[in-house]
């Protein structure tokens, strides 16, 4: 949100207080620094009267981490939902407070980071600073902490068209003359500083030049919202800066100040957290500790979902046809996922399969286990007045209400919908029963779709939280909710979603998919900027709708044959794979027949991969990495790397370059060292650029030099991969030893096998130990590949 106009002149009636010095400091046990700050210089006793102050506060919760607090006001209650941070408790070790006379400065040392306060008059700065090198990560200087009074007319910090203007049939914009409170903090960027993250943003890579407002929206991967909004973001100068905000914090990144990244938050308070790195695993590492790991998914959430598609017409008999086809054509599948149309129309969510299509939906649900798949249900957070489930709702006080009492009903969706309010206990346990009935029926699993139309103006929540900030909270609690009711009947190691909505703390409870894209080759391009994106905000696992979910302007088309193919080797070469659509059916066949065999090679190529990709798993719960990797974080001094947004790394050891064109002409960069293409043997040696033209059962899939993959079985993601690898691959390498873990498929996050590869005199042939000792080693070559 921008405050000025240029450098010159503050907005017309608006009112900033900058904090120009430190007027006293106190500690608190050790590790506190708490500042009064000044908004003018003070010359004598009368300069304190009469003008607020901002009141600093430094600390140190874990190591690496230096937490933040700036306010105006304290006296106000707060209904704010909180983020839970250190989900996993608080690290023993704590920073350290030291004073410098010399500098007159006041200082806070958290492991390899140090905030330093400057004390001086009219000369206030918060300087963030590596230890090891001792050069400044970024800081805050004077007109960078601000407490600001912006008049009525003053633009909201957030987009409320969609969330509230359309989907309240009654509406009013209120009538205000009161001033409305900002906090806001501007942190430096140094020349060449690149930033990065803030949710699954579809737009450009980098966020340097943009306004981004952190408010949840259902508008699509071809508009400038996001369904996923997350305060926190990375640069390339070795730190990252979370929020501890779930409302509309809004964002000028070098925007409205070319060397700063403005940061406002409309309320008395604004809190942050400087996460240092220095590298960007290490940051991402350090973000996961504070605001929670993803867990590692059931392996078999790896292997092929199929969905009926949303407003197809499907029964029984569609289902088990589309099935049977599948298997005819040995395409291997894992999960078949019913969207919406499982239930009544008019009548979402009530949780009861449509008896006219699904006469014995336990029976069939049996049938399709037997054929050893697993099962996924479209549900979403809102009850159709129409749902039998509607009258339990109203009568129980599950749904959010009116600030006069009454349900909040709406018919955007669903007609005269009213939306669960999961801040009641009670209404918890009654959506969780409905969920937990689906699972005995033989439910695995639910796609979490919505949670970002949640209306903000004129309803109350039953735990009173405050409207604006429970928007972007709302799906938290709505997917932790769900992912709770799974582990509580089968286990946590067997909880999964495929969720559109999240904000902090959401990786915890994966997958994630990225919503509505086209169905064109900007909607695929979008979609992988949304996923390195979110990578880099926190989250582990992603998925997307393979071939698009939707034709350009609604279109009844189905998705173009190259688009189709291309879209399934990029599909399957993601942490989690779907074929889903609007208006058709995605199976292969209804493309052409070399859909099917592009399909068919891809599926099993993923599930020869799982040893492999189970094991990347295992990093994204324990270093909060993830799956699919924006080049940066495995090549952080490579200045090429940090723009790339249409190649990523599927793990640490495999480059993906996707084909974005009709053509099938792609061009990708290889950084440094030898690699080898995995599907047909070719080397490349980088730093460079290539651009070569592929068929569809080819593209860029290449293996990171001093890397080994282990190659599993092709007709299911989950087995026993210990027992079941078939070959063991080394493209080039410098080293005579190189080691390879090997993840148990009994005993998810644990390493089982660890196997030693040793060259020989001749220095080609390699020798395998580690209980595998039947296998021998391959060379990828032009003659020996995948």
């Amino acid at each position: 949100m921008k405050f000025t106009h240029g450098i010159w002149f503050d907005r017309e009636d608006t009112s900033i207080y900058n904090a120009v010095e430190v007027g006293d400091v106190t500690r608190s046990n050790g590790n506190e620094i708490r500042a009064l700050c000044t908004t003018r210089h003070v010359c004598h006793r009368g300069d304190t009267l009469n003008h607020p102050t901002i009141t600093v506060k430094l600390s140190s919760p874990a190591p690496e981490i230096i937490a933040g607090t700036a306010y105006h006001f304290s006296g106000a209650g707060s209904k704010l939902p909180r983020f839970e941070l250190f989900p996993e408790g608080l690290p023993i070790e704590l920073g350290r407070v030291t004073d410098d006379p010399q500098t007159n400065s006041v200082s806070l040392k958290s492991g390899g980071v140090r905030a330093v306060l400057d004390k001086n008059p009219r000369s206030f700065n918060i300087s963030y600073r590596s230890e090891e090198s001792g050069v400044k990560l970024t800081d805050l200087g004077m007109s960078c902490v601000q407490y600001i009074i912006a008049p009525p007319h003053t633009e909201a910090s957030y987009p409320p068209l969609a969330s509230t203007t359309i989907a309240d049939p009654y509406y009013r914009a209120p009538l205000s003359s009161s001033k409305r409170p900002y906090m806001a903090l501007s942190f430096g960027l140094q020349v060449g500083e690149l930033v990065y993250g803030l949710g699954e943003r579809f737009g450009p890579f980098a966020k340097n030049g943009q306004h981004i407002d952190l408010w949840n929206e259902d508008a699509g991967t071809a508009s400038p919202y996001a369904y996923k909004n997350i305060p926190f973001y990375l640069t390339n100068r070795g730190y990252g800066v979370f929020f501890d905000h779930s409302d509309a914090l809004s964002l000028e990144v070098q925007n409205e100040k070319q060397a700063k990244v403005q940061v406002s938050v409309q309320g008395e308070e604004i809190r942050w957290y400087i996460i240092h790195g220095p590298t960007s695993k290490q940051i991402l590492a350090n973000y996961a500790k504070l605001t929670g790991r993803p867990p590692i998914p059931p392996a078999w959430s790896f292997g092929l979902y199929l969905s009926t598609s949303f407003l197809t017409e499907y029964d029984e008999k569609t289902v088990t046809s589309q099935l049977d086809g599948m298997v005819e054509r040995g395409i291997p599948m894992s999960v078949f996922h019913f969207d919406c149309f499982w239930m009544k129309a008019h009548q979402w969510t009530d949780f009861t399969f449509d008896p006219k299509y699904f006469p014995d939906a336990k029976a069939f649900l049996g049938r399709i286990h037997q054929r050893g798949l697993k099962v996924c249900v479209w549900i979403n957070s809102y009850i159709a007045q129409n749902s039998e489930a509607f009258e339990d709702a109203v009568s129980g006080g599950y749904l959010i209400k009116r600030t006069n009492g009454d349900t909040w009903q709406s018919d955007i969706w669903q007609a005269g919908m009213g939306v669960v309010d999961f801040t009641n206990p009670a209404a918890v346990t009654w959506y969780k029963a409905h969920l937990k009935r689906l699972l005995d029926q033989g439910v695995d699993s639910f796609k979490t779709d919505f949670g970002e139309r949640i209306p903000w103006e004129d309803i109350t929540y039953h735990n009173g939280m405050d409207a604006v900030a429970g928007h972007n909270y709302y799906a938290y609690l709505y997917n932790k909710t769900v992912f709770d009711a799974i582990a509580e009947v089968r286990g946590p190691d067997q909880a999964l979603l495929f969720a559109r909505s999240a904000t902090a703390g959401g990786q915890q409870f994966p997958v994630h998919w990225g919503g509505d894209c086209e169905s064109t080759w900007q909607g695929m391009v979008q979609s992988l900027r949304g996923g390195l994106s979110l990578g880099l905000s926190g989250f582990g696992y992603w998925s997307h709708d393979i071939s698009g979910f939707m034709s350009e302007g609604q279109a009844q088309t189905g998705p173009a044959s190259a688009l189709y193919k291309r879209w399934v080797q990029f599909g399957l070469l993601s942490s989690h794979s779907r074929l889903h659509g609007s208006k058709n059916y995605r199976v292969p066949w209804h493309v052409d027949h070399e859909a099917t065999e592009v399909l068919r090679k891809f599926c099993r190529l993923k599930n020869l991969l799982m040893p492999y990709v189970f094991r990347q798993a295992i990093d994204a719960h324990q270093q909060g990495l993830p799956l699919l990797r924006a080049m940066l974080i495995e090549y952080p001094q490579d200045k090429v790397c940090q723009n790339l947004d249409q190649q990523y790394m599927f793990g640490d050891s495999l480059l993906v370059a996707p084909v974005f064109s009709e053509s099938g002409i792609v061009e990708f960069y290889v950084p440094a060292g030898k690699w080898v293409s995995i599907l047909d043997g070719r080397g490349y040696t980088g730093p460079a650029w290539f651009t070569e033209k592929y068929d569809y059962f080819n593209l860029p899939l290449l293996l990171r030099e001093n890397k080994v993959l282990l190659v599993g079985k092709p007709d299911k993601p989950d087995y026993d991969w210990v027992k079941n690898i078939t070959r063991v691959l080394v493209g080039t390498t410098t080293l005579t030893t190189l080691k390879v873990e090997v993840p148990s498929f009994s005993s998810p996050g644990v390493i089982e096998v660890v196997l030693e590869l040793s060259k020989g005199l001749e220095g080609k042939i390699f020798t395998l130990k580690g209980g595998i000792d039947s296998l021998q080693v391959e060379m990828l070559s032009e003659e020996c590949h995948l």
